[in-house]
């Protein structure tokens, strides 16, 4: 039976949107994706899963949220990364991937440091290398992010936000693989150096990659470079319209989510599930449902644009953490654990590639790495510190409680998302998302 002419246009419509992904450009940003991935998740899933099992309480666990601190801070030193050339590494691979394997030693040094740290007899030790593992991993992330938005077109972002997405998701795979299984063969010292070891993937596309083509004048003098590189990518994004919505926006649309996966790990633990079962449920189930989010993401995003997609997803994101109090309330059911983990995934890849595609169409070429990481801290922000005091609130609340405020917690940013879209309606901000 042949389609009518409606489902015919509507495919053709919808496949048109997926042929974006057929370009050599998505290999590259795939493995940069991969790149970023490897080391943030050290900082968060993997320090505290390795606490919760050598015996840290809750409190402490929440509070080693702090770690992640540079990602919150990171537009401090993002016009460095954007204007100062690296000595020798500039004039042999350009001004983004100097930075880019510049931090990948960083990353490699400090995960080695944390590998032969102790969380339970000196946990400043440790915390002083996770810290130094975030910082690098930042500084990467303001040159990776930046070269995906120079490299592409404005209507290309979506689908780049979604290969980001879904190489940023093989890393958390591979990682999260090692953390859960690998400890019950050899110590987590050895683990942590074989998780360091990954980031020679970043090295090897660092080197493979072209270098953008990105228009940056010379700077004479101390004074103009200054203006350049600090307070002109500033004063181009505060030209915005509504420029504090966004910045609250970016702080708060992923908070809930953010507060939630700090716990999550040590949530499932205390329900009494084995790192293998962990492993068999979100490395094979999870793994898959955000692989298709992330993709599904893409192509809502080119078929339907940025806003319509950021409000669906976000919902969804919202509505999934109440799946989490079913599994406080049922207790070791790995069936409900299945269904919970594959559709918060799914949910969270969808508006993760939604809500980067917009942030990166907030940004200009030659000074993107800084605008990006003043809108990205802030969502950082929300997943550090302000998602520190989620262990306690977590033994405050009980976890069946705790799971429903995080779904609240998405109120705030869905309001800020409708603001945003009625005022894009209205008028085209400056060098933004041209989206009615």
């Amino acid at each position: 039976m042949s389609l009518g002419p409606a489902a015919q246009s509507t495919w053709s419509r919808w496949a048109k949107a997926a042929e974006v992904y057929r370009d050599r450009r998505q290999l590259i940003i795939l493995l940069m994706g991969f790149a970023s991935g490897m080391p943030l998740l050290l900082t968060l899933s993997v320090l505290t899963y390795w606490m919760s099992t050598v015996g840290v309480d809750l409190t402490t666990i929440g509070i080693f949220a702090l770690v992640g601190t540079p990602y919150a801070f990171k537009f401090a030193w993002a016009p460095l990364v954007d204007q100062m050339p690296l000595p020798v590494l500039d004039r042999w691979l350009g001004r983004r991937r100097s930075w880019m394997l510049l931090a990948q030693a960083g990353i490699f040094a400090s995960t080695i440091g944390m590998a032969f740290s102790d969380p339970v007899h000196a946990p400043w030790t440790t915390a002083l290398a996770a810290v130094a593992v975030a910082f690098f991993s930042a500084t990467q992330d303001i040159a990776v992010d930046a070269y995906r938005i120079e490299i592409l077109e404005d209507s290309e972002q979506g689908a780049g936000s979604a290969t980001t997405q879904l190489g940023y998701r093989i890393a958390l795979w591979i990682v999260d693989a090692m953390a859960l299984l690998l400890p019950t063969v050899m110590p987590w010292s050895a683990v942590l150096c074989l998780i360091a070891a990954l980031i020679l993937v970043g090295v090897a596309t660092t080197l493979y990659a072209e270098e953008p083509k990105a228009l940056r004048p010379a700077l004479p003098s101390a004074k103009a470079w200054m203006k350049e590189a600090v307070v002109r990518p500033f004063a181009e994004f505060f030209a915005y319209r509504g420029w504090v919505i966004i910045l609250l926006f970016a702080l708060l649309y992923k908070y809930g989510d953010a507060l939630g996966g700090t716990m999550a790990r040590p949530f499932y633990n205390e329900l009494g599930f084995t790192g293998p079962e962990i492993f068999g449920v979100t490395k094979s189930f999870g793994v898959v449902a955000t692989i298709v989010g992330g993709l599904a993401g893409g192509v809502l995003v080119s078929r339907y644009g940025l806003f319509k997609s950021l409000l669906v997803a976000g919902i969804l994101q919202a509505v999934t953490n109440l799946l989490f109090s079913w599994q406080a309330q049922a207790g070791h059911d790995i069936v409900v654990l299945t269904v919970a983990i594959s559709a918060d995934n799914f949910t969270g890849a969808l508006g993760g590639v939604a809500f980067i595609g917009y942030l990166s169409s907030l940004c200009t070429a030659g000074m993107a790495g800084t605008q990006y990481a003043l809108l990205t801290s802030l969502m950082a922000f929300g997943r550090t510190t302000l998602s520190a005091g989620g262990g306690w609130l977590a033994a405050e609340t009980g976890w069946t409680m705790f799971w429903m405020l995080t779904t609240l917690l998405a109120v705030p940013g869905l309001l800020l998302l409708l603001w945003l879209w009625r005022q894009a309606q209205k008028e085209t901000p400056p060098s933004g998302p041209k989206e009615g």
